[in-house]
């Protein structure tokens, strides 16, 4: 894997780790074609965060990632504080994560 930062047109092939630009198709060193950034299920994470944050109590974060199990958990115990104070974590967990990563866990 390479230990250089891709520019903001750059992105690490998925399966060498090599950097390529993120419009590439196919890695050039390996081959592997690669997947397409806008499939439409990338979930943007400022606004994961803020639902975290703000609506975090009633589970509007996780409806928004699409676990709706989760989302119906935490909107049951919603009269505790207990949504309340995970859904804080949460957020500044999202927020402290790199881009990519959270698309990798997060973006379906």
């Amino acid at each position: 894997m390479s230990n250089e930062t891709p520019a903001a047109d750059e992105q690490f092939c998925s399966s060498c780790g090599s950097v390529i630009k993120k419009e590439a198709e196919i890695c050039p060193e390996c081959g592997v074609r690669q997947s397409s950034p806008s499939s439409g299920g990338s979930k943007d994470k400022t606004s994961a965060a803020l639902l975290a944050i703000f609506l975090g109590w009633i589970g509007g974060h996780h409806f928004y990632l699409g676990n709706t199990t989760r989302g119906i958990i935490y909107l049951l115990f919603s009269w505790t504080a207990i949504p309340a104070l995970l859904g804080i974590i949460e957020g500044i967990i999202y927020l402290t994560k790199s881009e990519d990563e959270f698309q990798r866990k997060y973006g379906n």
